[in-house]
Parts: C-alpha cells; structure tokens; sequence
C-alpha cells in the first residue's frame, strides 16, 4: 500500500460507494481501461448501473489515491493514450471485506424472510 493511501484498517474503508464497488469488482477480473469498466458495469448490471465518465474517473483519482487501484501495462491492442489500471493487493482486500459486508446484509434479510431462503444445491 502507497504511504500516501490513508485507511490502515480495512473498515475505516467501508462501505464503499456502489461506483467504488463496481469498478473494484470489474478490475478484479482483469485489467481495464475506463471505457472498458463502463461497459462491463454496464453490462454486469443489466444495464441498472450506468457509470457516467466525470464519476467514473472522479472514483478511479481516488482509488488510486487510497491505493486500491493502479495504473498497469496497457492492454495489447488498445489505445496507447488510454490508462489501464488493476486491483492491488490492498484494493483485493478492500473488495473481499465489502463483499463480505454485504454478504452479511443479505443474509439478515433471509433472516428476516424479506428475501428467499437460498435452495441448497445437492452435491
């Protein structure tokens, strides 16, 4: 983690915002531009998540500034003026605790039979 990045406790993190939730979840399946996370939260989402590019790079300035993101090798055959930028280990650890978080809301609403109980799937 950067010196510069702030939070020396994963909570002090959370929660995250949903545009931080999203584009942590698009880069930790590979390395993106920023065209290329819109799309994917676009299309992960059905499009119900539309990122805008003044927010999107708005939350990639700070990610990079809390050390949960950083600027990669480009991507073979893209645009050479178009940044990439991966998850880091810090930002990994980030997204894994948010997950969890949220995990654990949807679970006291099963709870709370406000959502389904999940169907066990026979092994």
């Amino acid at each position: 983690m950067p010196p510069s990045a702030s939070p020396h406790h994963i909570a002090d993190a959370l929660p995250l915002t949903h545009v931080a939730y999203h584009v942590l979840v698009a880069l930790a399946t590979k390395n993106r531009h920023g065209y290329s996370i819109i799309k994917h939260v676009a299309e992960c989402t059905d499009g119900r998540v539309e990122l805008e590019a003044g927010t999107l790079y708005a939350a990639i300035k700070r990610m990079r500034d809390e050390g949960w993101i950083e600027e990669a090798t480009p991507l073979p055959g893209t645009d050479s003026r178009r940044r990439t930028y991966s998850l880091t280990e810090w930002g990994r650890k980030v997204l894994r605790a948010e997950s969890r978080r949220l995990e654990s809301m949807v679970e006291l609403a099963r709870q709370a039979r406000v959502l389904p109980t999940r169907k066990r799937v026979k092994a």
